[in-house]
């Protein structure tokens, strides 16, 4: 420990406390004294394992920095329990040798990171080594065409690919093996895409279960192709073809940095060069410039969605742009250049000062500045083991962050690491080349309205005096709000110069004072947040859509002014006008999550609010501007909601099985669960704010158990998965809830079993359901589940609505109910009409089909294909239970009908009407009404 440091008191005062509370019979050790001071992490592995004390002050580990050998015994003898106690106690042990030498011996951090990575290789590999020992007693081995055996093979990617892996890392790995081969010698001979699935499988438990040692890892499977969805392990073929038909630019990104780990063979070589020419262009490669553009805008994205503040990884000029500007020279240059071809940051650095991208001097500063963040990210990880980069929030924190860094203050340490990432930040806007878009000139009046709050002043821009009157109110109460809130020189500065834009945009779209307000509204919420203000500053672009947008929908103005992240989704109109495709919803959510901590349930649960957010401002913004027609609307909102259940089911399934096990005969594939829409969802006429009417079941028997640590019955475990469902959709986070869901579909109603047997769901329907309940079942679907699963439902659903019923007891009771429903619900008065409850409306057009289906499908068995209305209504009129004009004008009615309901949801309106402009409408769906379901005297 250099005698230049001195530990202030109160660290030296918890250090030796600590030291006497471990160690009171032993001679004092000032080195252990500063150990113990500065880590609570080595406080508490230390109580556990005081011996280690010595063994770390002695001669030979201070200088050792070599993994050692990590089983004390041969691979035959060790069970699964000895492997992930022996592994465990390797991680503890050894990176508390990490934190000595890095806090009590001042460790470089190039050697630190290489340290780690190493000592994390010699885990993974041991891990590997064991698991593939395991399977190999049961199925024998898959051999090369020599007869040597083939292990699998794990790609370190990210850090670790680049030997630079941080003290608290997760580590994001890829399985992959060199040929699909049998495997020989076992009792049980199988494919090898088994046999390596298998390996994989008890690779992540031995280095991720939690067990009374912790665990090693957080282990990331995300970023293997096709991310969770894909296949746990590829074999080389299989990852050539992926990467060459579906990789994308942020997969050659990753895999710049991918490292095959474990002792070299000519597999290793044989998979590099496959990789290669997916990763390297033989060109010079500048087409990738406006990719990493839009990388680099999701970088901003990202600290602007997380709110993050003190970020030394994610913030402007933090660790993520050095290793942003490298891997963008890397993928331009790299496939001419093969001295770039490498995984550490480091040596490309040196390799693209020697090529002359950078000159000496750019070069040392550029590592030097590298070199303090992660120093700073090491110690603040050590502190407590924690993968965290935000500088400290507390004294302690700040204290033991300032002794590190040799300087005296919180104070002091902020001007070091800020002067380092303003430089960064400089090389990176450099090296990217990206310049903020600038603002159009306005005109002087723009400026003084602004200034003067008087909308009179715009009189040689804006003829019309109504107009200018109109805008007068808004614009006056928003100074005075503006006047009144605490946001700072900057804040007040951005927004000085961005109001006179405002002004001219609202003007190019002739806006009403309502509009203006809108905007208004928008800036309100924003305001605090200069990063916002500065995005519409430097993107006219976006703020041209912004105001667009308000002019054309109220709905999405207060969207927007809820939810601000959005604002980031007008910087592109290209992509904000062009909803996915349908089939794509699945996919891009999956994609979506690949960054998100799968052990971070808060985060993960804005993310699916922010990621509905995002997709329905899209599917609004082509409403609104007729890019997209009324049917395709709900299309799109149905699949939208059908691809957020999918995925909300998996993170819910995963939750469960991490703490029960699976259920017998389950796996992530086929969980023996399914979801079940009604109403809207099921009918594929989802609206911007519908909620979703779902009901839940499963196919296990109620002996059934599942396989974890903490069994508990399959009827059990799936009650618990319903309610997390429920807690996902439901609960109010900062960005609202997901959906109302709403399950008193279910049988029994609010009294019922959230998830239910779907036996005993048949068995319901067919002995204690009220027909309003089958009414119900018209409109019913799976929306997710198993083929299995979904065809039976689709079976009982059959069954169910082909009943023979009595007519007159059926029309009784659908009458009743629609009587009950409009009694309670409708907003019918004299002159207006309700478009939804009215009499003559979009539910009496429903009740007339579940009529239609329940009346005649004995009969005619087809009518209960379709679960949508429009559907329905077309196959009742070709089996002749209504005739082909009546349909024709329901459906003209029901379409016409919903398009007005969705224009009043864009504006934020009252769903009502005056009945003279529905007249027709309305007295045609009465006729049809009165010609099916007028009771018998």
């Amino acid at each position: 420990m250099p005698a230049s440091k001195i530990i202030p008191i109160p660290l030296q005062q918890l250090g030796e406390t600590r030291f006497q509370e471990i160690y009171k019979h032993q001679n004092y050790s000032a080195a252990l004294v500063t150990l113990l001071a500065l880590s609570d992490f080595a406080y508490k592995v230390l109580s556990t394992h005081p011996q280690w004390g010595d063994w770390l002050q002695e001669n030979a580990q201070q200088r050792s920095h070599t993994p050692g050998q990590v089983f004390s015994a041969p691979l035959t003898e060790i069970d699964e329990k000895a492997c992930f106690r022996e592994l465990r106690l390797y991680r503890q042990k050894h990176w508390l040798h990490v934190a000595y030498l890095d806090l009590v011996c001042d460790n470089e951090i190039a050697d630190s990171m290489r340290y780690v990575s190493q000592l994390s290789d010699a885990l993974i590999d041991a891990a590997n080594c064991w698991a593939y020992s395991e399977v190999s007693k049961v199925n024998g081995e898959p051999l090369d065409e020599q007869g040597t055996p083939m292990p699998m093979m794990i790609l370190g990617m990210g850090k670790l690919g680049g030997f630079e892996l941080n003290y608290s890392s997760d580590i994001d790995l890829i399985f992959t093996y060199p040929r699909m081969v049998s495997t020989q010698g076992g009792r049980r001979s199988v494919e090898a895409q088994v046999f390596y699935t298998k390996v994989a499988q008890k690779v992540i438990a031995a280095l991720d279960q939690h067990t009374v040692d912790g665990r090693v890892f957080r282990v990331d499977m995300r970023l293997r192709p096709f991310g969770d969805s894909g296949p746990l392990v590829m074999s080389f073929v299989a990852m050539e073809d992926y990467y060459q038909e579906q990789g994308r630019e942020w997969e050659r990104c990753a895999m710049l940095k991918g490292r095959l780990i474990g002792p070299h063979s000519q597999h290793h070589d044989d998979f590099y060069q496959m990789l290669r020419p997916f990763v390297y262009r033989r060109y010079i490669d500048f087409s990738v410039i406006e990719s990493l553009r839009k990388m680099k805008s999701l970088i901003a994205q990202e600290v602007r969605r997380k709110g993050l503040v003190d970020n030394i990884k994610l913030g402007a000029g933090g660790i993520r742009e050095v290793e942003f500007v490298v891997q963008a020279l890397q993928l331009i240059r790299g496939g001419r250049e093969p001295k770039l071809q490498t995984q550490g940051l480091h040596a490309a650095l040196i390799a693209l000062t020697d090529l002359g991208v950078f000159s000496q001097t750019q070069y040392q500063q550029l590592w030097q500045d590298y070199a303090l963040l992660r120093t700073v990210e090491q110690y603040l990880q050590i502190f407590n083991d924690e993968q965290t980069q935000q500088l400290p929030v507390d004294e302690l924190g700040w204290s033991r962050l300032s002794y590190l860094l040799g300087v005296d203050s919180e104070h002091s340490c902020r001007v070091q690491i800020e002067a380092a990432m303003v430089r960064i930040r400089e090389e990176f806007e450099h090296v990217i080349g990206f310049e903020p878009e600038q603002s159009a000139p306005v005109q002087t009046s723009y400026v003084l309205a602004w200034e003067h709050g008087d909308s009179e002043t715009l009189s040689d821009v804006m003829s019309d005096p109504h107009q200018r009157q109109s805008w007068q109110t808004p614009l006056s109460h928003f100074k005075d709000r503006v006047s009144k809130k605490p946001i700072g020189k900057r804040g007040r500065d951005t927004l000085d110069k961005l109001m006179p834009q405002v002004l001219a945009q609202l003007q190019k779209v002739h806006a009403s004072g309502e509009v203006f307000a809108l905007v208004t509204n928008v800036l309100d919420k924003i305001m605090s947040r200069t990063a916002y203000l500065e995005l519409l500053l430097e993107n006219l672009g976006a703020l041209q859509q912004l105001v667009r947008l308000c002019a054309h929908s109220r709905w999405i103005g207060e969207q927007i002014a809820h939810h601000p992240i959005l604002l980031d989704d007008l910087i592109d109109p290209a992509a904000l006008y062009k909803p996915l495709p349908l089939d794509a919803y699945a996919s891009e959510i999956r994609q979506y999550f690949l960054r998100i901590d799968e052990e971070d349930l808060e985060l993960q649960m804005e993310a699916l609010r922010q990621f509905k957010q995002t997709q329905q401002l899209r599917i609004a913004a082509a409403d609104a501007t007729g890019v997209l027609e009324l049917m395709k609307v709900s299309d799109h909102l149905t699949a939208l909601a059908q691809a957020i259940v999918e995925q909300a089911v998996n993170l819910a399934w995963q939750q469960m099985v991490a703490r029960f096990g699976c259920p017998q005969g389950t796996d992530i594939e086929n969980k023996g669960f399914a979801v079940i829409a009604y109403g809207k969802a099921g009918g594929l006429e989802l609206g911007y704010d519908s909620d979703l009417d779902l009901v839940f079941v499963h196919n296990h028997e109620g002996d059934a158990v599942t396989d974890g640590d903490k069994q508990i019955s399959a009827r059990q475990f799936y009650l618990k998965l319903a309610q997390r469902l429920m807690h996902l959709f439901n609960t109010r986070t900062t960005s609202g809830i997901l959906y109302e869901l709403d399950t008193r579909l279910r049988p029994e109603g609010a009294s019922g079993l959230l998830a239910i047997n779907i036996e005993s769901f048949l068995h319901y329907q067919l002995t204690q359901a009220w027909t309003w309940e089958h009414q119900a079942l018209t409109r019913a679907r799976v929306i997710y589940g198993t083929e299995e699963l979904a065809t039976r439902f689709d079976e009982i659903r059959k069954q169910v609505l082909t009943q023979a019923r009595d007519q007159e007891e059926l029309v009784k009771d659908v009458v009743q109910m629609r009587e009950k429903m409009r009694e309670h619900l409708s907003r019918d008065s004299e002159m207006m009409f309700d478009l939804k409850q009215g009499f003559g409306g979009m539910t009496d057009i429903e009740f007339i089909t579940q009529y239609l289906v329940l009346a005649n499908a004995r009969t005619y068995p087809e009518l209960v294909t379709y679960s949508d209305n429009i559907r329905i209504l077309e196959m009742a009129a070709q089996c002749g239970c209504i005739s082909d004009e009546q349909a024709k004008q329901l459906i003209h009615a029901y379409c016409h009908y919903r398009g007005l309901y969705h224009v009043l949801s864009l504006r934020n309106q009252d769903k009502v009407i005056a009945k003279i402009e529905l007249a027709e409408e309305i007295n045609t769906v009465q006729q049809v009404w009165e010609a099916y379901l007028t009771p018998p005297n």
